[in-house]
């Protein structure tokens, strides 16, 4: 049973720092080679992070023998092509959100790694944290009965450049991938799948939604509504009425640190503080490692239909809205 592993990192932007950062503290792991397509970026990053081996090139990092785990986290829509790359050259893969364009490019990725016998898993860290999984449990639990609705929301000020990926539908860019997947996870986890999606959007020039306004509507009466905009910034938090009580997580309720804050019905609040010591992308490498540790070639927790039923949830809303890829 292998218990140390050799990671490398594709795509070395700010999400990938902060991943790299929080490897660091995951036992067994190490940053064996990052690639970026600039050459002097790979080895600054290198030089920062402590990797070993520096490449100005996806390929040459695809192709070294002695990486065991790719993190990609490049723009969305070179997911694809990088995962099934990777999963060819039998590296097991964790793939950033939103994990494909689209549903076809997801059952893509998924049908490669099938085929490959090789690890693949959507990297959607929200899912492993410590606050969210406490949520999950008591919603899965009944601890206060069950969801009457659920608000959520994810909103920031992004600085209007035509050039930048958030605004480039060429690099996938607009809130819903980026951020709308937030409250459309924690909808989806929570709740289930709807029967239901009203969508609308703000669009800006490049033609990316700015903002998008989502409702959920369930069979059983139950409304989730969710919103993601780089307009403004907004309280990000995520508010759950139950039957016996309220549950907010609180802002930024999709990372660490975090507090729930359950209100009951006689006006009782309790605070329930997870302090954590890292960014939170360390939970997810963990449980890669785990995974890959019991051979394992699909998460027991961010599973393949998981992500089917997510990119679906997103695919519906942008044919909702007009947002075509």
């Amino acid at each position: 049973m292998k218990t140390n592993y050799n990671w490398g990192i594709l795509g070395l932007g700010k999400i990938a720092k902060k991943f790299a950062t929080d490897l660091q503290s995951v036992e067994g792991a190490n940053l064996k080679a990052v690639a970026s397509r600039s050459l002097q970026k790979a080895e600054e990053f290198a030089e920062d992070f402590h990797a070993e081996n520096y490449y100005g090139s996806y390929t040459e990092l695809i192709e070294d023998p002695e990486v065991d785990i790719i993190y990609i986290a490049t723009p969305h829509v070179f997911h694809k092509e990088l995962t099934i790359a990777c999963l060819k050259a039998k590296k097991a893969v964790l793939c950033e959100k939103a994990f494909g364009i689209n549903k076809t490019e997801v059952e893509e990725m998924i049908s490669t790694a099938k085929a490959e016998r090789v690890f693949l898993m959507e990297a959607l860290w929200t899912h492993f944290v410590p606050h969210y999984q406490y949520v999950l449990e008591i919603i899965q639990q009944k601890k206060y009965g069950e969801i009457k609705s659920l608000t959520a929301d994810f909103g920031f000020k992004a600085p209007y450049d035509l050039d930048k990926r958030l605004f480039n539908k060429k690099l996938g860019g607009g809130s819903l991938l980026d951020i709308g997947i937030y409250p459309v996870f924690a909808a989806m986890t929570l709740i289930g799948i709807p029967q239901k999606i009203e969508a609308s959007a703000k669009f800006s020039e490049t033609k990316v939604d700015e903002e998008c306004l989502m409702t959920f509507s369930y069979a059983n009466g139950v409304k989730a509504h969710l919103k993601s905009t780089l307009l403004e910034k907004t309280p990000t938090e995520c508010v759950i009425e139950l039957e016996e009580a309220t549950v907010k997580l609180t802002s930024r309720f999709h990372e660490p640190p975090s507090s729930i804050e359950i209100t009951t019905q006689n006006a009782k609040k309790e605070l329930i503080e997870f302090p954590v010591a890292t960014l939170g992308y360390n939970y997810e490498a963990t449980h890669v490692q785990e995974m890959l540790s019991e051979n394992k070639t699909e998460s027991t927790v961010m599973t393949f239909d998981k992500s089917l039923h997510l990119i679906s949830l997103l695919d519906q809303v942008r044919e909702k809205i007009g947002l075509e890829y």
